[in-house]
C-alpha cells in the first residue's frame, strides 16, 4: 500500500455508533468509506447520507469482491467477538467497539487469530482522548501525585425505558452482557489505564428498577486492590432518574488529590497537588447524543485518525488487543462475584 493511497473501511452495523464510524470515516482526508453491512436496510437504518453499498451480511460483502483493508464492527456487544474473528480469517484489520467480546475465552481466540493472520485489531475506547484523561495519565505516568492509596471510581447514568425498547438487544443477557459491558466499560478501562490490574474483588449488587427491561444487575459497589499498591472502589447504577448524574474519578496520592468529574468524566474538578500548578486544558468533545440520553465523548474521530496513522507505519494503536482482553477479564472477575452472589442469596 503506498503512503499516500486511502484506507478502505467497511462499517458492520449501521445503529448510532456505526453511522458515527460511518461519518469519521467519510471526514478523514485518508480515508474512504467503501459499503456499510446490517440486516436491515439501509432506509431502515437512518443511512441514506452514505452513498456507499450496503450489504445484510459480512458473507454477502465477502462474494462481492470489493477492495478494503478494515472492518469496523458496530453491532450488539454479543456479536463482537465472532464477527471480528470473521473479519480476521477474511485478512482484514478490525476495528471492534467495546465491549471487545463478552468474555475473556472469546478475546483469547481473537488475539490468537489476529497474530496469526499479522492483522491489527484496534478497540475503541474513545474516553481516552479526552483532555482530562490525558492529562490525568500524564500525572500519572510521571509520578506526580505520588505513591496512589485510593481510587474512587463513580458511575451514576440514567438508562430508563427511553432506552431499553421493548424487542431490542439491549438488556439481554446474550447480546449487551450487562451495564458493565455497555455502559462503564470506558470508566473501567480508564481506570486500568492508569492504575493496571485489580485484585481481591468484592461487591454489593441490587437491581432497583430494571427487572422488566433488563436481565441483570443496575447498580453495585465494588471494592478491590490494585495489584501495583493502593485500594480502589467503583460504583456505578443507570437507576438515576431522568438524566445522567455523574461519571467521576477521585484519586487520593502520597502528593495531593484529583478529581475528575461531569456528567462524562470530562471536566477537572479538583486538583490539589503539591507544588503542582494545573495546566489549562483543550474543550472536550461534547457527549454521544442519543436523544432521551447521552453516551460518552464523540471522540470516534481520533480513533479512525489512529487506525489510519497505525496502518502507515506513523504510530501504534491508542487501545491494542490486550487491553481490550483485560477489560473484559476485569468486568468477567467482577460478574462473577455478582453471580456467587446472587446464587448464594436465593
Amino acid at each position: 500500500m503506498g503512503n499516500d493511497a486511502k484506507i478502505k473501511f467497511v462499517v458492520v452495523g449501521a445503529g448510532h455508533i456505526g453511522k458515527r464510524h460511518a461519518e469519521m470515516i467519510r471526514r478523514d482526508a485518508e480515508g474512504e468509506l467503501v459499503a456499510m453491512v446490517d440486516i436491515r436496510s439501509k432506509e431502515e437504518c437512518g443511512a441514506d447520507a452514505f452513498d456507499v453499498p450496503f450489504f445484510k451480511t459480512f458473507e454477502d460483502l465477502l462474494k462481492s469482491d470489493l477492495e478494503f483493508e478494515v472492518v469496523n464492527i458496530c453491532t450488539p456487544n454479543g456479536l463482537h467477538a465472532e464477527q471480528s474473528l470473521q473479519a480476521l480469517e477474511a485478512l482484514k484489520h478490525v476495528v471492534c467497539e467495546k465491549p471487545m467480546g463478552l468474555t475473556k475465552s472469546s478475546c483469547e481466540d481473537l488475539i490468537f487469530k489476529s497474530l496469526q493472520v499479522s492483522k491489527q485489531v484496534f478497540c475503541v475506547m474513545q474516553n481516552r482522548y479526552s483532555p482530562p484523561s490525558e492529562w490525568i495519565k500524564s500525572i500519572i505516568s510521571d509520578g506526580i501525585l505520588g505513591e496512589i492509596y485510593m481510587v474512587q471510581l463513580n458511575c451514576y447514568w440514567n438508562r430508563d425505558d427511553r432506552y431499553y425498547k421493548v424487542g431490542g438487544w439491549k438488556g439481554t443477557k446474550d447480546l449487551d452482557g450487562g451495564t458493565l459491558f455497555t455502559q462503564f466499560s470506558h470508566f473501567i478501562d480508564i481506570m486500568y489505564w492508569l492504575f493496571g490490574d485489580i485484585d481481591n474483588i468484592q461487591g454489593k449488587f441490587a437491581d432497583f428498577n430494571h427487572q422488566t427491561s433488563t436481565h441483570f444487575e443496575d447498580s453495585g459497589f465494588v471494592s478491590f486492590d490494585f495489584v501495583n499498591g493502593g485500594m480502589g472502589s467503583l460504583n456505578y447504577s443507570t437507576s438515576v432518574a431522568n438524566q445522567n448524574l455523574e461519571s467521576s474519578m477521585t484519586i487520593i496520592g502520597e502528593n495531593g488529590s484529583v478529581k475528575i468529574g461531569g456528567q462524562y468524566m470530562n471536566e477537572v474538578e479538583i486538583c490539589n497537588i503539591s507544588g503542582y500548578e494545573m495546566p489549562v486544558l483543550k474543550e472536550s468533545n461534547p457527549a454521544n447524543d442519543y436523544g432521551p440520553y447521552k453516551g460518552s465523548a464523540a471522540n470516534h474521530n481520533y480513533i479512525i485518525s489512529n487506525v489510519i496513522d497505525t496502518l502507515k507505519g506513523r504510530t501504534s494503536p491508542t487501545t491494542n488487543a490486550l487491553e481490550g482482553l483485560k477489560v473484559v477479564e476485569i468486568i468477567e472477575r467482577i460478574y462473577k462475584v455478582r453471580n456467587e452472589q446472587l446464587t448464594y442469596t436465593k
